[in-house]
């Protein structure tokens, strides 16, 4: 089962993200997919606001992962590791353009693949862009896609100009999918979202 979320707002975006973050433990891995835009890195400002994080989170994406502390719901302490995976596999890198094993490979150098197989105690792993790699490590994931909308530039705007001219205000959607057994019952146990959601088989 998903869960089709409509944030019209950042603010909205951000409301969804604390409300995820507040209900962790520690232990978890979080995917983040989504165009350019759509509003990953609004996302993880929420979650981290949620962990109780003060430092500003930003897109990692010129150092791959970000590392920064805060707390849990509880009190107890989060550590929560940031990734874009964007860059990996090469300069010319972009998501679905390389084999998965050379990005794995990557990210071993980096040492993030010891932390999807099996996060800390007290460690949430959020990354963005990992689709293949998380698929591949992680067997238990939330998976959170957010899309936006497209506007014409101009009166006379063909499809193709829609097609690839985002805008940064509009609603987002945002489809929250659990894989494995914890992220089900985590998905079945979670209170309402802050804004409007409508669960789906």
């Amino acid at each position: 089962m998903h869960t089709t979320i409509t944030a019209a707002t950042a603010t909205d975006m951000r409301a969804l993200g604390a409300h995820i973050a507040n209900h962790m433990h520690g232990g978890e891995v979080i995917l983040l997919s989504g165009p350019l835009g759509a509003g990953k890195t609004t996302f993880a400002q929420g979650f981290g606001a949620g962990l109780g994080i003060d430092e500003p989170i930003v897109s990692p994406t010129f150092t791959i992962a970000r590392e920064l502390d805060g707390h849990f719901a509880d009190g107890t302490p989060a550590h929560l590791i940031h990734v874009d995976a964007y860059r990996l596999g090469g300069t010319d890198y972009a998501p679905g353009q390389d084999s998965v094993n050379r990005l794995l490979d990557e990210l071993e150098s980096l040492g993030l693949d010891e932390e999807l197989e099996e996060p800390g105690t007290h460690t949430v792993i959020l990354m963005e862009w990992g689709e293949q790699m998380a698929a591949a490590l992680a067997d238990e994931r939330l998976e959170v896609h957010i899309d936006r909308p497209f506007h014409a530039t101009a009166p006379d705007a063909t499809a193709a100009d829609i097609a690839v001219e985002p805008t940064s205000a509009g609603e987002r959607i945002v489809t929250l999918t659990p894989i494995g057994p914890y992220w089900d019952r985590f998905m079945h146990d979670l209170p309402d979202m802050p804004v409007t959601g409508e669960r789906q088989a």
